[in-house]
């Protein structure tokens, strides 16, 4: 397992430069992030960091429902204050690359079944359940830890250099998309494709 510790930071975090819908949230509205979710003890969100989040209220009934997006950028003053400007990228169909945990389900509080062969369009969901390491934000269950309802986040992807005979990267006569995980709790990078179609429907 990777254990992620931070929030995505790389440089090639946006696999996509287009759709683009930025809405302005403060950083006291958006979890899982810092003591907002069931561990209290997500990483803290900071310029140059872009997880997935879900915007408004953790607790059931305002989950899961929930608009969900990653962080472009922010306007920070000290960090973890819940006041600051945070920029969320919310647009249907942007790719970007996450850590993403292979949890199917929970029970008792604990993992239960693992995703082992997960594939391109595959649901992902924010979950705040204290088995995600502080940097991940992302799993494949649809419920948390306590059997609460997750936000859809959106849909595993390919990246850029994971397509077949796609450009970046060089030629490539097949996929690179990682299709095979161990029966365990793993924490992998993923590109995701948003999807807003979970709270469109209600």
């Amino acid at each position: 397992m990777t254990e992620p510790t931070t929030f995505k930071s790389s440089t090639d975090w946006q696999q996509s430069s287009e759709p683009l819908v930025i809405v302005d949230v403060q950083e006291g509205d958006c979890w899982p992030v810092d003591v907002r979710s069931e561990s209290t003890t997500k990483d803290q969100l900071d310029e140059g960091l872009h997880p997935i989040i879900a915007i408004g209220e953790y607790a059931a009934p305002g989950r899961p429902l929930n608009v969900t997006g990653v962080v472009a950028s922010m306007n920070m003053s000290v960090l973890g204050t819940a006041t600051d400007r945070v920029q969320v990228n919310i647009a249907h169909g942007a790719i970007v690359r996450q850590w993403v945990s292979n949890i199917l389900t929970y029970a008792g509080q604990a993992p239960s079944t693992y995703e082992q062969t997960p594939v391109v369009g595959q649901p992902v969901y924010v979950d705040d359940s204290a088995d995600l390491s502080a940097g991940v934000t992302v799993s494949m269950s649809p419920l948390n830890w306590n059997d609460v309802e997750n936000p859809l986040a959106g849909v595993l992807w390919y990246c850029q250099d994971e397509i077949a005979d796609g450009q970046v990267g060089g030629a490539r006569a097949i996929s690179t998309f990682d299709t095979a995980l161990p029966n365990a709790a793993t924490e992998q990078e993923y590109c995701v494709m948003l999807v807003a179609g979970f709270r469109e429907l209600v």
